[in-house]
Order: structure tokens, then sequence, then C-alpha cells
């Protein structure tokens, strides 16, 4: 195998293999009723202050109408509740309720247990190599394809 063929395999098993073990590890006891795709959602409306639909949709790279459909489930689940704008009724805010806020916890929980577990295997030099080229990816991925890095 070349090292071209080898560095694409490897990109692309990672990528499938971090989906599928978030998939499964996410969704599971108290947030069996939720998607993976539900645990992003609640992740760009965040903990903070409410987001509009607009700036979740654009978080996401989806169209409003795209992520009504899903906030139509994440609403009648508990997850999240919907306000219209008093000011311009447009405008429709969404929050996390604690039901939310506690899954977006476990998402997060998530991510910092697989980080910690994955530099558990490695060197402090190889954890610094590894992110120096990660970023170098990213920087090379931003730049050739014109990906926002505020998504």
């Amino acid at each position: 195998m070349t090292t071209d063929e080898t560095l694409n395999e490897l990109l692309v098993r990672i990528f499938k293999d971090i989906m599928e073990i978030e998939g499964r590890c996410l969704v599971s006891g108290e947030f069996k009723d939720l998607t993976y795709n539900d645990f992003h959602v609640i992740e760009a409306i965040g903990l903070k202050e409410p987001k509009s639909m607009k700036t979740v949709a654009n978080l996401m790279d989806v169209t409003t109408g795209t992520l009504t459909k899903a906030m139509d489930g994440l609403t009648d689940k508990g997850y999240v509740i919907r306000e219209r704008s008093k000011q311009d009724k447009r405008v429709v805010w969404v929050y996390l309720t604690e039901k939310g806020r506690a899954a977006y916890k476990h998402h997060e929980e998530f991510h910092h247990d697989m980080i910690a577990r994955a530099k558990g295997q490695l060197n402090e030099h190889e954890t610094t190599v590894l992110i120096y080229a990660l970023a170098k990816l990213i920087d090379y991925f931003q730049t050739q394809y014109g990906i926002d890095e505020e998504k």
C-alpha cells in the first residue's frame, strides 16, 4: 500500500470510527430517545443565552427548515424550548431545558473522556506531534475547501 493510500485509509477510518463510537456511547441510558444528530443540535444551542433558530442553523450549516424538523422532536421530548421574539415575531429563540442541559453535559463528558483515553495511549512528544499534524490538516482543509473555522 502506498503512503497516499495509507493516509486515505487512516483518515477515512478514524472519521467513521469516531462517528460510530460517538453515536453508540451518546445514544444510551437516559438519552436513548435522542439521535446522534440531536446531540449536535443540542451542542449548537449551547448552555449560554438563547440563540435564534437562524444562528443555530448557520452553526450547523443547515437550512432553518431542516433545523425546524429536528427542533420539533427535541421540543416534543422536552430537551428544548422555543419562544417567538416579542420584538420581532419572525425570530424564534431556542434554549435548553434542564433535560437538554443534562444531554449537553453528557455529550461534553463523552468528548473529555475520549480525549483523555486517547492521550493515555501517547507520550507527551507524540501528543505534541499529533496536535501539530492535525492543526496542519485543518489549515489545509480550510484553505483548500473553504471550510469556515467558526463552524
